[in-house]
């Protein structure tokens, strides 16, 4: 057995120090008065989640559910991570075989979605907020008959991260390890999800089944979600940092509108002379005093009444206090510490607020929080999703006979080139972002291809629409001052563009 060597840490004389004599060079390590109530934990990371996951999953939703800033933030994180859906473009030489993947893969989308709500890029949205919302999402693939009438027998169907018992820890008949509900092998792959066959929080007639564990086999199963550490299993709510956070933010809020909902309640008050009976006030004031429902004495003020009290009598008029100057700064700061943990999001985005930015600030805020998009995008939702399911999409495909793929067999991976592709995003000064693309394009820094490809389009179907388009002005005889073929930069038509008698000149 090999010998274990400790470091031995001497003094200036050569005597062995005592470990607790031993201080650290840093102050986050520090333990003394300052940081000896600082909890630590050197839990792996699936023990850090374990006995955590389900509880934080639960009141993020709540806070979804019941808090509006929330609510919004997520929709529009959602929005900025799918839009209108991550599509793929194949990256076939031929073209006609491209196209027809193409044409097959949109016929299939909408038929893709196993409840029949959504189409694929609905189910992408799904699967997105699933994973903000409660950590992570399951996507089970549902084939079909080949009579069935699908373009492609291929059906998916999305599962929240219940489905899979976080609590669920043992050993399978097959001697494999059951962690987090998720079966692996003794090289620690995963071999199987054992999945409840009912939601567990669901309570219907089918009640009895809910707690029904079935062994999935890996192979049909896509678990989603965004690892921090090496070696999590299972994903955690991206509202875990800020639930403390926005929950008494929000109770802040509430104390505060019901303390100006109580001072508003009182519009004033009126003091009665010490040896004058309460019973003489509405007499005194008229028939406009009645009585409230506690029997209180109520005097009924209209506009523009000028009412005469007697000697004695004085009116107080109710004062609620303000909230104060530092309200809003205070609400700011936590809702900026709030959208920077949420995505990267930013402020503006997280609130909605857009008083006080600038072309630049915003930009710039835009810019770091699209490479945090784009970095989620690419790294968990196309490479954990959606290539696994282009890959299902290709091989029922073939099986089933919708498209004959020359050598798939042999050779799957020359069909199984995509680039995926999401939608541009809005541009906060069009004509500046423009020119300096255009620029870009002319310096040789960058290309038509990848530009259409950053708003999510596809340079031959651009480039084929433009040829359609200018086909149909040439027939026409129409002239455009965008037709850089027969006008110049400043949109003048140009002689030496060869340009027809005849033509019409339209500004578009």
């Amino acid at each position: 057995m090999a010998k274990v060597h400790y470091l031995k840490v001497l003094d200036s004389n050569g005597s062995p120090i005592p470990k607790k004599s031993i201080t650290s060079d840093f102050e986050g390590a520090a333990t003394g008065r300052r940081m000896n109530t600082w909890g630590m934990s050197s839990s792996g990371p699936t023990t850090a989640i374990y006995g955590s996951l389900t509880t934080l999953r639960a009141r993020a939703r709540e806070l979804t559910r019941n808090d509006p800033q929330i609510a919004g933030a997520l929709d529009t994180l959602v929005a900025n991570l799918v839009g209108s859906g991550i599509s793929p473009r194949w990256q076939i030489r031929k073209a006609e075989t491209k196209k027809q993947l193409q044409e097959l893969w949109l016929d299939w989308t909408k038929e893709a979605d196993a409840d029949g709500i959504a189409d694929f890029y609905g189910l992408e949205s799904l699967v997105c907020r699933s994973i903000i919302e409660g950590g992570e999402a399951f996507i089970r693939f549902r084939p079909r008959r080949f009579n069935d009438g699908f373009s492609v027998p291929l059906q998916l169907q999305v599962l929240e991260g219940d489905f899979v018992d976080a609590s669920y820890n043992s050993v399978a008949p097959n001697g494999n390890e059951i962690r987090f509900g998720i079966e692996v092998d003794r090289i620690g792959r995963r071999v199987a999800y054992w999945m409840f066959r009912d939601h567990p929080g669901e309570y219907f007639l089918s009640a009895f089944r809910q707690y029904e564990r079935v062994r999935v086999p890996a192979e049909q199963v896509i678990h989603v979600f965004k690892p921090l550490r090496p070696g999590q299993m299972r994903g955690m709510p991206w509202m875990a940092p800020i639930i403390v956070l926005m929950r008494e933010l929000t109770q802040f809020d509430d104390a505060e509108l019901v303390r100006k909902k109580t001072a508003a309640l009182f519009g004033g008050f009126i003091q009665t002379p010490a040896e004058e009976d309460e019973d003489g006030l509405p007499h005194i004031l008229g028939s406009r005093g009645t009585d409230d429902s506690a029997g209180n004495k109520v005097i009924d003020l209209e506009p523009g009444t000028f009412s005469e009290l007697p000697p004695g009598y004085e009116v107080n008029f109710s004062e609620p206090a303000d909230v104060g100057g530092s309200y809003e700064a205070f609400t700011k700061r936590q809702e900026r510490r709030a959208a920077r943990s949420l995505g990267g999001m930013t402020y503006e985005k997280f609130t909605g607020d857009l008083s006080g930015v600038n072309y630049s600030s915003i930009r710039a805020g835009n810019l770091e929080f699209q490479r945090q998009c784009k970095q989620f995008i690419y790294q968990v939702l196309a490479h954990q999703m959606c290539r696994p399911i282009s890959k299902a999409f290709l091989d029922q495909a073939v099986l089933s006979g919708a498209i004959k793929l020359p050598g798939y067999v042999r050779s799957p991976k020359t069909y199984q080139r995509i680039k995926w592709t999401v939608d541009g995003w809005p541009w906060v000064d069009p004509y500046k972002d423009a020119q300096a693309v255009k620029g870009s394009i002319r310096a040789g820094l960058t290309t038509r291809t990848l530009e259409c490809a950053e708003r999510g389009l596809d340079v031959e179907d651009v480039d084929l629409e433009q040829a359609e388009d200018n086909a149909r002005a040439d027939g026409l005889g129409l002239v455009y001052d965008s037709d850089g073929r027969k006008t110049d930069s400043s949109g003048k038509k140009d002689a030496d563009a060869g340009a027809t008698n005849g033509e019409q000149n339209t500004n578009n």
